[in-house]
């Protein structure tokens, strides 16, 4: 059996001297507390605080960075634990899931995955052997004893991590209770804030939008069979968003360019939208004005706009089907946010009151398009490195092409983005140690000093985000 064990060095640059001072920079930002400005994470766990069902479901099943790179191994995806959506679940049990994530480790060595779980499997569950099919079992069992004690709750591991706010990402449909209830309960501290998510109502082509419009129009008192009704009850759902904490919107809707359209052709177009009419180059457009619409919004009500786009969805319908999104079948695609956004920055690009967030999954965005950007508009800042760049090496070159392009500072700081609640604290030290290794190279080359270093550091892993965020 090969021992589990953490380097204390492990991600910290190999030369003497660089790694000594990202060492020392290491140590001042490890302390520091987490924020999570944006993630998916279901506020439900934290307002009834029950243990975890089963490992298997929480470090296989429900990460779809797992069960992508086990399927590319030949296991299907109901070895996995992934049921399929209609009818009763075929999956196998979390035996059988962790007994597949065993067989296959060594597949997922050198992936941010394998460090995450490590890191997880070693500090949480307290594994001191690396899976295998030998101790598939035992290690199973471990993890289901560790998992029915107390620490690993999730209202425990909020206070372990050393959280200090937590985001979800929420529908505007989203009557936001649970935050509610968390907000006025006075058993615990943490902070779980909503994230506005209004995709399903800014996008026609999204499934059941206009059983989407009917239940927002319930849902505001507001009538939304008409162009203008339908902003005001988007306004009138930002604002309850707010009123419960809310400081940030977030976008996936795809758009190819975001030209506002002629008011005098609006209603008309939006009747037959709802409706379920238009011409798919009539979606287009209307998605593209309703991006800026967004963005006027968060102009007058302050709330921090972020772009999570690039990604081609299910990519194979059929599976999608079957067994539902977030399996691991999405997919980087080309960005063009010079051309896509130039009528939207043109617009609000100066805005003082305006905070747009940018984030890519592809690698050469970086350099080509966002770093540029945020150089010059004040209102822009890059995103973290996202999904598929959330890697050690990729961390690193977004690290150097923004920094020499736009300045640290144009850096909104680290965000985990994901759905695994375990992984938060494994997330944020991934990114830490990354740019400390980054910012040691820049002290030994003498292009910064180490006081200065240092505060670049402890900005990105925690007062930027703060900051920016409003959190």
């Amino acid at each position: 059996m090969r021992p589990l064990e953490l380097h204390p060095n492990r991600l910290l640059p190999a030369g003497e001297e660089q790694r000594r001072v990202a060492r020392q920079l290491f140590e001042a930002v490890e302390p520091l507390p987490l924020v999570s400005p944006h993630g998916h994470l279901d506020a439900n766990l934290f307002l009834h605080n029950e243990p975890f069902a089963d490992p298997a479901e929480l470090l296989v099943t429900s990460d779809h960075y797992v069960v992508r790179l086990l399927h590319a191994q030949g296991v299907p995806l109901e070895a996995l634990g992934i049921g399929r959506k209609e009818g009763t679940s075929q999956a196998v049990g979390g035996r059988q899931v962790w007994g597949n994530l065993c067989e296959h480790w060594g597949a997922l060595a050198s992936t941010p995955s394998r460090l995450w779980l490590e890191h997880e499997l070693h500090e949480l569950f307290g594994l001191r052997e690396m899976p295998s099919p030998g101790n598939a079992d035992a290690t199973y069992e471990a993890a289901c004893d560790r998992l029915a004690t107390e620490e690993l709750l999730p209202r425990s591991l909020y206070q372990r991590f050393g959280l200090e706010v937590l985001t979800t990402t929420d529908s505007p449909l989203c009557e936001l209770r649970v935050h509610q209830e968390l907000a006025s309960d006075q058993t615990w501290r943490g902070r779980i804030l909503p994230t506005y998510r209004p995709d399903e109502l800014v996008d026609p082509s999204h499934p059941g939008f206009s059983a989407s419009l009917a239940r927002l129009a319930e849902l505001t008192g507001i009538e939304t069979d008409g162009y203008d009704g339908y902003l005001e009850a988007l306004r009138s759902r930002r604002e309850a968003f707010a009123r419960a904490g809310a400081t940030a919107t977030d976008h996936g809707v795809p758009v190819t360019g975001t030209e506002r359209l002629d008011p005098a052709e609006l209603a008309g177009l939006f009747r037959r939208l709802s409706h379920g009419g238009g011409s798919s180059a009539e979606v287009e457009a209307f998605r593209g004005h309703m991006l800026d619409e967004m963005a006027r919004m968060a102009c007058d009500d302050g709330l921090v706009m972020q772009l999570h786009v690039g990604v081609v969805r299910d990519y194979v319908a059929d599976t999608a089907a079957t067994y539902g999104p977030d399996i691991g079948q999405d997919f980087p695609t080309r960005t063009d946010y010079i051309r896509t956004l130039r009528p939207l920055l043109s617009r609000y690009g100066d805005h003082p009151g305006f905070r747009l967030v940018l984030y890519t999954v592809d690698e050469t965005t970086f350099a080509r398009e966002i770093g540029p950007l945020v150089s010059y508009f004040p209102a822009l800042f890059a995103g973290a490195p996202w999904w598929f760049l959330d890697a050690p090496d990729s961390m690193a070159r977004a690290f150097s092409a923004l920094g020499e392009t736009a300045g640290l500072a144009k850096l909104a700081g680290f965000v985990d983005d994901t759905r695994s609640l375990c992984g938060i604290g494994a997330r944020h030290d991934l990114a830490r140690r990354v740019l400390c290794g980054y910012l040691s190279r820049l002290v030994c080359e003498h292009r910064l000093g180490i006081d200065e270093a240092t505060e670049q550091a402890t900005a990105f892993a925690y007062h930027r985000p703060k900051a920016l965020f409003k959190v």
